[in-house]
């Protein structure tokens, strides 16, 4: 899927991202962006299986946590990396935006990810992804990316059948087109 730089999207809940451009190279490009989240919004954990990221604090303060780490307070002009594969976090710990640029690198699906999950969780007034497009998008792209929140037991038995009905109803055909997801044999 193309997009046309600068793409923003916006989830409903505080959350805006502006995917500046894609730097193309042979290791998967690199997505520069930069994002705005309100106070006390942010992502749940979850972890990019594939991507490293990393965000500097242009204005306001971030919180950010590794899964079994304290969390960590960060002010303009410092910057905060997440590797791949380590389950983290991030909110707005500040009274103000937060306004951060940043970059994810290999790029490989995480902006398609991001737009589908963004759209489909503003539509659902800002809580969350409806279940269809949640479970399809944490389905196919189980490989690069992992909402840490969602239990096991939803993830192993609620989302075959929600996917099952929802291929039933035809709510899979928005997704006609999708990117294959990226498996990197280790």
């Amino acid at each position: 899927m193309r997009y046309t730089y600068p793409h923003t999207i916006e989830n409903g809940a505080g959350e805006q991202i502006t995917f500046v451009r894609l730097k193309e190279n042979e290791k998967g490009g690199m997505l520069e962006i930069e994002n705005r989240v309100h106070p006390g919004a942010g992502p749940p954990m979850h972890v990019h299986h594939l991507q490293d990221e990393s965000l500097t604090v242009v204005e306001g303060r971030i919180g950010a946590q590794v899964a079994g780490q304290e969390p960590t307070f960060h002010g303009p002009g410092e910057t905060v990396t997440f590797l791949r594969g380590v389950a983290h976090r991030f909110w707005n710990a500040g009274d103000d935006v937060l306004i951060c640029k940043g970059w994810a690198s290999p790029a490989y699906n995480m902006e398609y990810f991001l737009t589908e999950i963004y759209r489909s969780t503003k539509a659902n007034g800002g809580k969350e992804p409806s279940a269809f497009d949640g479970a399809f998008l944490q389905t196919k792209y189980k490989t690069e990316f992992d909402v840490i929140e969602i239990p096991t037991l939803v993830k192993k038995v609620i989302f075959p059948i929600i996917l099952l009905l929802g291929k039933l109803a035809g709510k899979h055909r928005r997704f006609d087109g999708a990117p294959e997801a990226v498996s990197l044999v280790r």
